[in-house]
């Protein structure tokens, strides 16, 4: 593997990684990847998380899905309408997801009210769908002294989100998507930085 393919997986870019630096895996690339990796398995590991909980249907208000007509006919139920938010601190960068309600993000818990989309909501499990624990300090990094593995990782990590909120708009309603998306956040690191 001498060069990176224009669509590596983790593993190719961890192997990557650790060609170009004999070996030796810096400690901030090595949490950056760890968390990373964990979204990749978000759906298949079979684990309770807030991703999983927001597509059980089984939560899903049908009453509040009032059938409508489409263009053809045929009666269709509406989806269920989110709204998503980007949301970064100094550490981590963590997708979080609010119900709406007469077009407004609710961010109370919600427990049988009829005009929300789900049956029960609480911030607390289902809010944050999840988190690339130290993504913050690694994008820093990169953009200071990084090779071509560490923009791999972002473009990786910014790649897969985006999958993963397309993956929800194929059940939901997104309303709204606010905050810096990860390569948003990297454009205004990199202009604050080009500016200085």
């Amino acid at each position: 593997m001498s060069e990176l393919s224009d669509n590596p997986s983790l593993k190719e870019i961890y192997a990557y990684k650790k060609k170009i630096n004999w070996g030796d895996i810096p400690s901030i690339y090595q949490l950056a990847s760890n968390s990373i990796s964990e979204i990749d398995g978000i759906l298949s590991h079979g684990f309770n998380n807030a991703f999983t909980q927001l597509l059980d249907q089984s939560n899903w208000n049908v009453n509040f899905k009032t059938s409508e007509s489409d263009i053809v006919g045929k009666v269709t139920t509406p989806k269920p309408k989110i709204s998503l938010y980007h949301n970064i601190n100094e550490q981590h960068y963590e997708l979080h997801c609010y119900p709406v309600i007469n077009n407004e993000s609710v961010l109370e818990a919600q427990y049988n009210n009829p005009r929300c989309s789900f049956i029960e909501w609480t911030p607390q499990t289902m809010q944050i769908l999840f988190r690339l624990n130290s993504l913050i300090p690694f994008i820093v990094y990169t953009l200071q002294k990084g090779d071509i593995a560490d923009y791999a990782l972002i473009r990786y990590a910014n790649q897969r989100v985006d999958e993963l909120i397309t993956l929800l708009s194929q059940s939901f309603d997104i309303t709204d998507i606010k905050g810096f998306s990860i390569a948003d956040f990297c454009k205004e690191v990199y202009r604050k930085h080009s500016q200085s």
